[in-house]
């Protein structure tokens, strides 16, 4: 299975017997799959079926679809002129113009009132509506099928990113694991060095008591367990992207966990190189956290 960023935009055209058909569809980030529908008055009939069709295609996602309908066809309806009525607002607005001198009316401005113009509905069979409404449901598949393909591609250039800096956290776990400053007799020598200087800061000190200490520190600041941890975290999100699919939850939360091991490797540290390399782990990993955020 392919990755799918969230964010993507198609637009699908059609004609159904003389109607024309035009569907916009975009996509932007969300925890679940939204939709948010732009019909024509009459066509709410098919919202449940347009959810359905979201939903059986995309995972996560904040939606928007607008349907455009062109009015020909069965659609198509004369305006009808109630000239009885029209003739008495007219006198009317006469009389109005002779008695106060307000400005005489305007034909549009006639016309713009209710009940002077009238557009009755189509009167359309059930078996006429009905294939009307496949053609529409039809026409929104190609579009989601275009959204779909925009997200993919989108969803294929994300992952060559995630990919990237996955490399980088490697690159930096290998760097820490290989550090001169975590090898034994890099260590000893310092701690004997800790030990020498207090003990010529102050005879009264309990050496062997010192060097116990100094070991149990050395103990604690040890970063073997988050270097092993990283790696299997390093590990699981290749596994992920080469898995595919909707993965953008499970890799979010790995990237919560690559977080947690630099903060720790940053706490642990007691030298200099470590720090940097935690401090550069902390900012590949908020970068590879901010890049999944667009992934389905």
């Amino acid at each position: 299975m392919t990755l799918q960023s969230m964010t993507g935009f198609a637009r699908a055209v059609a004609n159904h017997d003389g109607v024309s058909i035009a569907w916009e569809v975009k996509s932007v980030n969300g925890k679940s799959v939204e939709l948010r529908l732009r019909l024509p008055p009459g066509f709410e009939r098919l919202e449940p079926a347009l959810r359905q069709a979201v939903q059986k295609r995309f995972a996560r996602g904040n939606f928007q679809a607008t349907l455009t309908v062109g009015k020909a066809g069965a659609l198509q309806a004369q305006p009808v002129v109630n000239e009885l009525f029209l003739k008495d607002i007219a006198g009317l607005a006469q009389r109005l113009q002779e008695q106060f001198g307000v400005a005489p009316p305007s034909a549009d401005g006639l016309l713009s009132l209710r009940g002077v113009l009238d557009v009755p509905e189509a009167i359309e069979s059930e078996e006429v509506r009905a294939a009307l409404d496949a053609a529409l449901l039809a026409a929104l598949d190609d579009a989601l099928a275009g959204l779909e393909t925009a997200r993919r591609a989108e969803g294929d250039a994300l992952k060559g990113l995630l990919l990237g800096h996955i490399d980088v956290i490697e690159a930096l776990t290998l760097k820490a694991e290989s550090d001169s400053s975590r090898d034994p007799a890099v260590i000893r020598k310092r701690l004997a060095e800790q030990v020498r200087l207090l003990m010529e800061a102050s005879a009264n000190l309990d050496e062997s008591r010192l060097h116990m200490e100094a070991a149990f520190l050395a103990t604690k600041a040890d970063i073997r367990e988050e270097i092993d941890r990283l790696k299997t975290h390093i590990a699981s999100g290749r596994a992920l992207l080469a898995t595919g699919g909707a993965v953008g939850r499970k890799l979010d939360f790995l990237a919560q966990e690559f977080n947690r091991e630099s903060n720790t490797l940053c706490s642990k540290s007691n030298v200099a190189a470590i720090t940097a390399i935690g401090l550069d782990l902390k900012a590949v990993v908020d970068q590879f956290r901010e890049q999944i955020q667009n992934l389905e």
